[in-house]
């Protein structure tokens, strides 16, 4: 890891060089349902906290509990404050994702948490396999 903060990336000109056109850049977000961008952003949520608990295919070389409990946390205060907003239809699998997360956390962990104090818990109660 790495303690430089990353230069935020900007906005790539089109193929003939121009600037975008951020008019349209708003236009397009403002008609994103919310449904949407919740969902997709869970789904970030959940990819990073995976691949920090060592699941994606280089696993160990990216393994650190510290940032998936970061990411799991937040993930769970998203799921559950958004659950009643999304509906169960978006909300299940969000939750089966998070649980699973949850509990690979626990199986990654040298000292497992106390039942209820586990990354998320505290927003979903404990979790069990």
């Amino acid at each position: 890891m790495s303690d430089a903060t990353p230069a935020p990336q900007q906005p790539t000109p089109d193929p003939e060089g121009q600037a975008p056109d951020f008019d349209t850049m708003t236009r397009d977000i403002a008609e994103v349902p919310a449904v949407e961008v919740i969902t997709t952003v869970a789904v970030h949520l959940m990819s990073a906290a995976a691949v920090n608990l060592g699941l994606a295919e280089d696993g160990p070389e990216h393994k650190d509990l510290d940032e998936a409990r970061k990411l799991i946390t937040a993930l769970a205060g998203l799921v559950t404050a958004s659950a009643t907003e999304v509906g169960s239809y978006h909300a299940a699998p969000l939750r089966d994702g998070l649980k699973s997360l949850q509990l690979a956390f626990r199986e990654a962990s040298a000292v497992p948490d106390e039942p209820g104090q586990g990354p998320g818990e505290k927003f979903t109660g404990p979790v069990f396999g």
